[in-house]
C-alpha cells in the first residue's frame, strides 16, 4: 500500500508539473489548449472552462495537454474559423512551439530543484563525517561478507592506525585484491575484533573497495543556503545523467536501463526509509525525466524539437506523412525498449 500510494504521487507529481508546463506556456503564447488531462485512460471527472477541459482520467500515472490543431477547424463555425487559426499550435512561429515544448522538460528541472531545496531547507545539508565509524554497508559486498555492521569503528587496517575515515580509505583504496587485516570496534558490544577482508577492484576508480560509506549527519542551514544547495544539487545530477549517457553511447560504460518495475521498487524503498529519502529519490527522477524527454527520439519531446529544428532551417515544414511515419517508428522503439527492460525487470526479481 505504501509502495502504490508513493508511486502515484511520485510519477503523477512528475507529470502533472511536466504537462502544467506545457500548458502554461501555451497559453501565455496565445495557443488554444482544448484539454488539460491528469492520468490516461477514461475520463473521470472534467470541467469546461473557458477554453479547456480540465480532466482527470482513471490511470493517475501520466497526463497530457491537447493544442487545437489546424485539422480540427473543420469541426467549428465558419465564423470562427479564422479566428481560432491563429490560436492553432501550427500556426506559431517556430520558436513559440519550441518554447511550448520544452517548457515540459523545463518544469521537471524546476520541480526537482525546489524538491531538493526543501529537503536542505527542512532536513538540512547531508554532510559526511571524518570519523572512523561505518555509517552505511552496501549489502553483498566485501564488508557485509565479512560481518562488518553499521557503527563499528575501524581502529587500524594491516596494523596502521586509522584515526579518521581518510586514513580508513587510503588504506582500503592502495589495496585492490589483496587480502587485509581490520582491527575493529564492534558498536554494541565494544569488543575489538580482527577481520581479514579483501577488496574488490573497481575498475572506473582502479582502486580497491569494500562497500562502506562513513557516517552522515543533517546540518542545519539557512533557507537562502538551501536554495544554493539545491540549484548546486540539481546542477550536479544533470552533469552526471549527461556523463553516464555519454559513456553508455560511447561504450565507456555498461547499457544498464531500469525499467518500471526496478523503479516502482526503488521508490517504495525509499519510501518505507522517510520522507527526505522520498524527497530527494523524487527529485532525483524528477530531473532525470526532464533529460529523457528532451533526448532526440520521435515521439519525445527531444524528437518534436528536432523535427522543428529541422523545418527552421529549411524554412518549411516537414511533409506531415512523413513526420507521421518517424513519430510512429518512434513510438514503436519506444515501447519495444520499455517491453525488454520491463522483461530484464521482471527476470532480475524473480532471480532474487
Amino acid at each position: 500500500m505504501t509502495t502504490a500510494f508513493a508511486v502515484i504521487i511520485v510519477f503523477g507529481l512528475m507529470v502533472f508539473i511536466h504537462e502544467w508546463g506545457h500548458f502554461i506556456v501555451a497559453r501565455k503564447s496565445g495557443m488554444k489548449v482544448l484539454e488539460f488531462a491528469f492520468g490516461i485512460g477514461p475520463k473521470l471527472i472534467g470541467i469546461q472552462g473557458k477554453e479547456t477541459l480540465y480532466s482527470v482520467r482513471i490511470f493517475p500515472l501520466g497526463g497530457f495537454c491537447r493544442f487545437l490543431s489546424v485539422e480540427e477547424l473543420e469541426e467549428y463555425d465558419p465564423a470562427e474559423r479564422e479566428e481560432l487559426r491563429s490560436k492553432c499550435f501550427e500556426s506559431k512561429p517556430i520558436w513559440k512551439r519550441m518554447l511550448v515544448i520544452a517548457a515540459g522538460p523545463a518544469m521537471n528541472f524546476v520541480l526537482g530543484a525546489l524538491l531538493f531545496v526543501v529537503l536542505f531547507a527542512w532536513f538540512g545539508v547531508p554532510t559526511v563525517t571524518n570519523e572512523n565509524i561505518i555509517g552505511n554497508i552496501i549489502p553483498e559486498k566485501p564488508a557485509a561478507q565479512a560481518g562488518l555492521e553499521v557503527g563499528d569503528r575501524i581502529l587500524a587496517v594491516n596494523e596502521v592506525q586509522t584515526p579518521d575515515w581518510v586514513a580508513v580509505t587510503e588504506q582500503i583504496h592502495s589495496k585492490p585484491n589483496q587480502k587485509i587485516t581490520f582491527q575493529v570496534e564492534k558498536a554494541n558490544t565494544k569488543q575489538i575484533i580482527t577481520l581479514d577482508i579483501t577488496p574488490e577492484y573497481d575498475q572506473q576508480s582502479g582502486k580497491g573497495l569494500i562497500g562502506i560509506t562513513p557516517q552522515v549527519y543533517n546540518q542545519k542551514v539557512p533557507v537562502l543556503k538551501s536554495a544554493q544547495y539545491g540549484l548546486q544539487q540539481t546542477v550536479e545530477f544533470t552533469r552526471l545523467v549527461l556523463v553516464y549517457i555519454i559513456q553508455m553511447i560511447t561504450g565507456k560504460m555498461p547499457v544498464e536501463l531500469s525499467g518500471p518495475v526496478e523503479i516502482v521498487q526503488v521508490i517504495g524503498e525509499g519510501a518505507r526509509q522517510g520522507l527526505s529519502n522520498l524527497l530527494s529519490l523524487t527529485g532525483i527522477l524528477s530531473i532525470q525525466f526532464g533529460i529523457l524527454n528532451l533526448l532526440p527520439i520521435p515521439a519525445l519531446d527531444g524528437g518534436q524539437l528536432a523535427v522543428l529544428t529541422y523545418e527552421g532551417i529549411r524554412r518549411r515544414p516537414m511533409n506531415p506523412e512523413k513526420k507521421g511515419w518517424i513519430q510512429l517508428t518512434g513510438f514503436a522503439l519506444l515501447m519495444a525498449l520499455m517491453i525488454a527492460v520491463t522483461y530484464k525487470d521482471i527476470v532480475k526479481l524473480l532471480m532474487k
